[in-house]
């Protein structure tokens, strides 16, 4: 980066054309008076006289390069230190077959819910998240990572029917802080998404919450979709694809519990719009701290403006009496 450090000086260069202009215009009043210029006009103009203008024109670069010079450029070399505490975060992400339930029309809940934290993942810098999926069994599809890219391609490949079917939540919460406990991050963050109540597994949802709370990791629940009847699609082999209505059950009040022991908050995400407003939130209450420190250097320049001044000046001088020296 260069820089001025005395850049007042630098209005000297917008002055000094008119101070030029004036004395210049007061030095050619003095003039000779001759009785008849007839024998004038027959002398022979030499070619040098017409050079005349590189003279004031030496002068004023050599003038510009000083000011320059006197308004002290720089070349600043910055460096800047980051310092961050991140967080460590694992999103939990239910993949029963009650997530095939097509309520967030014109798709599904998984595909609403894949996107939706695609977008979240954009959203964060300097964090290391993971990805746990759980149905009737619960198992780690990314561990903690700062490679969003490769989190966004396995999202993709998560699909429901890739574990046996089941909603085992507390399975779910605890392979997530299987995943969190040893984490020195500043803050350990679960976020729960699921639809349904815990049906499978050997871990109880509380017992699950308690657990991270131990480990001083936080648990967001958000449960995705309506509750009550639902229309989910069914292959035909004759007729091809219909749909049907199902009976579907959440259980806020785990989830609200699990969130209240966690120190965490519980979400209800009717629509896609509302998921999305939940991840808003998320990520407004789960912030990363980063310091930054800035060291600076500076090299000074001037010398590589005053040294030509000078020399210019000189060159302007030594033309001035020697080829344009003018007899009076």
């Amino acid at each position: 980066m260069f820089r001025f450090q005395s850049p007042i000086y630098l209005l000297i260069l917008l002055i000094f054309p008119i101070v030029y202009y004036l004395f210049e215009r007061k030095r050619k009043r003095s003039v000779i008076q001759f009785s008849a210029l007839g024998e004038i006009k027959n002398v022979v103009t030499q070619q040098r006289f017409h050079l005349r203008w590189i003279l004031p024109a030496l002068r004023f670069l050599a003038f510009t390069l000083m000011v320059v010079a006197l308004a002290r450029p720089q070349k600043v070399d910055a460096e800047r230190e980051y310092e961050t505490k991140g967080i460590d975060m694992v999103l939990a992400l239910d993949i029963s077959g009650s997530m095939l339930a097509e309520d967030f029309k014109p798709v599904n809940r998984i595909t609403v819910a894949k996107e939706e934290a695609k977008k979240f993942i954009k959203g964060r810098e300097n964090d290391r998240i993971g990805l746990v999926v759980f149905a009737r069994k619960g198992y780690t599809q990314c561990p903690l990572t700062l490679d969003y890219r490769i989190l966004e391609e396995l999202i993709d490949e998560v699909d429901v029917g890739i574990i046996k079917d089941g909603t085992a939540i507390g399975l779910g919460i605890g392979t997530a802080v299987n995943r969190l406990r040893e984490s020195t991050a500043k803050s350990k963050v679960i976020i729960l998404l699921t639809d349904g109540e815990n049906n499978a597994g050997n871990v109880d949802p509380i017992t699950a919450a308690e657990l991270a709370k131990s480990f001083g990791i936080r648990i967001y629940t958000i449960s995705i979709g309506r509750g009550g009847l639902v229309p989910f699609p069914i292959e035909d082999p004759i007729f091809g694809k219909r749909y049907v209505q199902a009976e579907v059950k959440v259980d806020e009040k785990t989830l609200k519990r699990i969130a209240d022991i966690a120190d965490g908050h519980y979400f209800a995400a009717g629509d896609a719009e509302a998921l999305a407003q939940a991840y808003k939130k998320i990520n407004s209450l789960e912030t990363t701290e980063v310091k930054v420190k800035e060291y600076a250097s500076y090299q000074e320049l001037y010398r590589w403006f005053l040294i030509p001044g000078v020399l210019v000046f000189l060159l302007q001088l030594l033309l001035e009496n020697t080829a344009f020296l003018k007899l009076p």
